[in-house]
């Protein structure tokens, strides 16, 4: 399964049960459409971070990233290679 096909996964489970998975568009406003409030918004973020291995200690979270299954894919896409890097001692080595 595709990380968008994860994320799309989870976000039905636990917040859209019996919506089949083509009915939520990778941009589809997680926030704007009541799917995601501020207490669901803090349990997505946890399960990001635990899911993907993402140290949030040291990343400025923004709303913007949790949006939409696409922004989250990119949020995550983003800071595991963040991690990735830092795990390596490559922290602010240009590729």
């Amino acid at each position: 399964m595709s990380q968008q096909g994860e994320i799309s996964q989870y976000l039905i489970t636990q917040y859209l049960p019996g919506t089949p998975a083509e009915e939520l568009p990778a941009d589809y406003d997680l926030l704007d459409n009541g799917v995601i409030d501020s207490l669901s918004l803090l349990q997505l973020v946890g399960w990001v971070s635990e899911r993907y291995a993402i140290a949030l200690d040291q990343i400025d979270l923004n709303p913007e990233d949790f949006r939409s299954v696409a922004a989250v894919d990119r949020f995550i896409t983003r800071n595991t290679q963040v991690s990735v890097a830092a795990a390596s001692g490559r922290e602010g080595v240009a590729p």
